[in-house]
Parts: C-alpha cells; sequence; structure tokens
C-alpha cells in the first residue's frame, strides 16, 4: 500500500550515488545487492575486519568516535544505519557539518531509550502497555501490585533480542538493575497477556511518501526471532481490522518521530483484542527479510530509496504466503555453505540466505524463506529446509 506519491524532481533524476552506512552486519549486507542493482555506490563503516558486510566495508573504525564517523561522512552524500547505537552526540555532530542523515537524531533517540519512546508514543496517543518510570525497588513494587503481581522490567538503552528484559514479581527482583551503568531509571510495562506478535513495516522518505507492507506474524523463542509468517494469518483478505490497525499505528509512529527509511513497529495482538506498540526500529529488520523474496520490492531496496528521497517501490507481495526461517547458531561441525547442497536438493523452491558470520549456538547466522499459495505447505518447505543447518 502506497500513500502521497510525489513528483520526481530535478534532484531525484540525478539521483545521489553514495550511501554510507554505519554498522557492518548482516543488515548493511542485504543493502548491498539492491544498491548494486540500483547504480547505487554503498559504503559501510564496519566495526571489525571481516564483518558481514565486508563486501562494502570502506572503512574500519569504531562508531562511537567523533573523528571517525565524521571521516567516514565525508566520503558518501547520506548516512544511513544498519543499527540505532551511534550516540547522539555523533549523530548531532554530523548534522551540525551539514551531512545528511537518515533517519535523524531527533528520530533515533526514540529508538535508542525505551523511556523517551514510551513517553512520545504516548504523547502520540498510540497505543501502548501500561507502563511507568521507576527508581527503585519500592517504585518497581508499587506497579506490581497495581498490575497483577508481574511485569516487565526493561534496560532503558542497549537491549535487544531479549536481552536488558526481565519479567519481576516483586521489587527485589530487580534491585541489582537499579543504579546499573548510568541509568537513573527504569522502564517497568505491565506483563501483556498476548495471543501472538505482530510487526508492521513502512518505508517514509523525506519529502512524506509512504509505503506499507502487509502486517505479519513474528515467533520468538528464548527472546529471539525464529519465524515470520507473512501476511499475519487472518488478515490476508478485505477490510481487516488487525491490518488497518496496525497500518494506522505505524504512519502515526512515522510522521510522529520523523522517521525517514523503513521502520519496523513489533506490536502484541493481546488476548483482550487489543493491539499495542512494543518496540521500534528505525532501519531494516528481522520481520521484513521476506520481502527479499516475497515482495515486488524489498525492504533493503526501499530504506535506499527512501534515504535518498527517490520514490518508492511496489510493496505487493508476489504469492499469497512467505515464511521465513532464521538459521540460529548454524552447524557447529562444518561451514555453513557445506550444508547449501542437502538443502537446495530437497526443497529447490527455498532461498537461502546467508551473512557470513561463524557458527556460535543462537547466534542469526543466516535465514531461509520460501513462498507459495498454500500457508502448510510454504511453512513445511521453509522449516524443513532451515533444519538442514542445525546439528
Amino acid at each position: 500500500m502506497r500513500t502521497a506519491p510525489a513528483r520526481a524532481t530535478n534532484e531525484e533524476s540525478a539521483m545521489v550515488q553514495r550511501v554510507g552506512v554505519i554498522g557492518g552486519g548482516q543488515l548493511a549486507r542485504m543493502m548491498i545487492p539492491p544498491a548494486v542493482e540500483l547504480g547505487i555506490e554503498i559504503a559501510v563503516l564496519a566495526e571489525q575486519e571481516g564483518s558481514s558486510a565486508r563486501q562494502a566495508a570502506t572503512l574500519v573504525g569504531d562508531y562511537r568516535d567523533e573523528a571517525t564517523v565524521l571521516a567516514f561522512a565525508e566520503t558518501v552524500d547520506v548516512v544511513t544505519f544498519d543499527h540505532e547505537h551511534v550516540p547522539q552526540p555523533v549523530l548531532r555532530a554530523l548534522v551540525d557539518r551539514g551531512v545528511r542523515v537518515h533517519p535523524g537524531p531527533h528520530a533515533l533517540e526514540f529508538a535508542q531509550d525505551k523511556l523517551r519512546m514510551r513517553e512520545r508514543l504516548s504523547e502520540l496517543g498510540v497505543p501502548v502497555p501500561e507502563w511507568a518510570t521507576v527508581r527503585g525497588p519500592d517504585e518497581l513494587q508499587a506497579f506490581i501490585d497495581a498490575n497483577g503481581g508481574a511485569a516487565v522490567l526493561n534496560l532503558p538503552r542497549g537491549g535487544y533480542d531479549g536481552k536488558g528484559v526481565r519479567v519481576v514479581r516483586s521489587g527485589a527482583d530487580g534491585a541489582d538493575w537499579f543504579g546499573r551503568g548510568d541509568f537513573d531509571a527504569l522502564l517497568v510495562e505491565e506483563l501483556v497477556d498476548f495471543r501472538r506478535e505482530l510487526a508492521q513495516l513502512v518505508a517514509r522518505r523525506p519529502s512524506g511518501e509512504r509505503a506499507f507492507w502487509p502486517v505479519v506474524e513474528t515467533v520468538q523463542r528464548d527472546g529471539v526471532c525464529a519465524e515470520v509468517v507473512a501476511p499475519a494469518p487472518g488478515t490476508e483478505g478485505g477490510a481487516d481490522r488487525v491490518r488497518t490497525v496496525t497500518s494506522q499505528i505505524a504512519e502515526r509512529i512515522a510522521e510522529g518521530l520523523d522517521v525517514t527509511g523503513v521502520l519496523a513497529v513489533e506490536l502484541f495482538e493481546t488476548t483482550d483484542q487489543r493491539v499495542l506498540v512494543n518496540e521500534l526500529a528505525m532501519r531494516p529488520h528481522n520481520s521484513g527479510h521476506w520481502t527479499i523474496d516475497g515482495s515486488v520490492t524489498s525492504q533493503f531496496e526501499q530504506h535506499l530509496r527512501a534515504v535518498l528521497d527517490l520514490p518508492l517501490g511496489d510493496t505487493a507481495v508476489v504469492s499469497s504466503w512467505s515464511v521465513m526461517i532464521n538459521v540460529l547458531g548454524g552447524p557447529q561441525s562444518e561451514p555453513i555453505d557445506a550444508r547449501f547442497a542437502q538443502a537446495w536438493q530437497s526443497y529447490p523452491g527455498a532461498k537461502l540466505h546467508t551473512y557470513g558470520k561463524d557458527a556460535r549456538p543462537g547466534r542469526k547466522v543466516g535465514h531461509v524463506t520460501v513462498v507459495g499459495e498454500d500457508l502448510d505447505d510454504v511453512a513445511y518447505r521453509a522449516r524443513a529446509a532451515a533444519d538442514a543447518f542445525d546439528d
């Protein structure tokens, strides 16, 4: 679904040619093929040698170091990100230097700090779990008592893939986190009784055009996304309420926070029929990897278009269903590519994507996507193909 198409400008037709990505992970890696196809040069500031995006790594250095980041920015026309961890002072220095940064620091602050995110989303009227700022065990206990005897405690910054989050049933359960690092307060939220987790992706360019992919269902294991089904079952036809609500929520957030590029909104669909925002990511996201094979325009191509303020691509699906399975850990006994023949022989329609990472228990080292017209068949083939990479 697309809204507010914009007329091409002379600047668009000239086409900015060099995009700089801060962070050398798998998201930067997956931006490389569409950049090549679009005739865009892509440069990557990688954290270390041998990163996932090493094919495009033009500089290896610390993304927290202002001088390093400014030197990298001088070689590109626009800066974007593989992750949201670049410190605000560094981001502000880029803007002060006149560098085009998408998304900008004024948006990224809400992806970097969960307390700021909850505050701003509440101001925008976006539905979120019941939450509070707590500064000690007594305040935490009071929230727990008022919310059914259990809650979810979050470190405001630095958590991902289940890290920095714990379920607590007493103030004492969170005592070791108070005063930790530079946090003077923590975020506590209701323990949501949800029937499933969803994710809604939207792309937005600076001139205001937006494009939405179908809302998807995500399955988490041990705090890590293991599986994505697109579209979320039950939302694939007609004027579905959930699909309408999730796209409205994503649009309000993208506009209210002035996000440019791809925005992923992770949501809970609760047992009492609420849809609540859980997390935000202002970059391509694991829940959108299926778009490489299942959508006319992938999230990675769309992100490049958006940060360059170019017309956005069609987000229509190419088949009724797409199922993406993360390869977590990978084979411990041999390189992952040694398993390609086995997976392809049995499931030639499976699309395999590897991230150039060494195998390690629980680590995302790749993903498998299968598309087709029958959900049960598609899910079976995707899971079976992914199993070929598991010892």
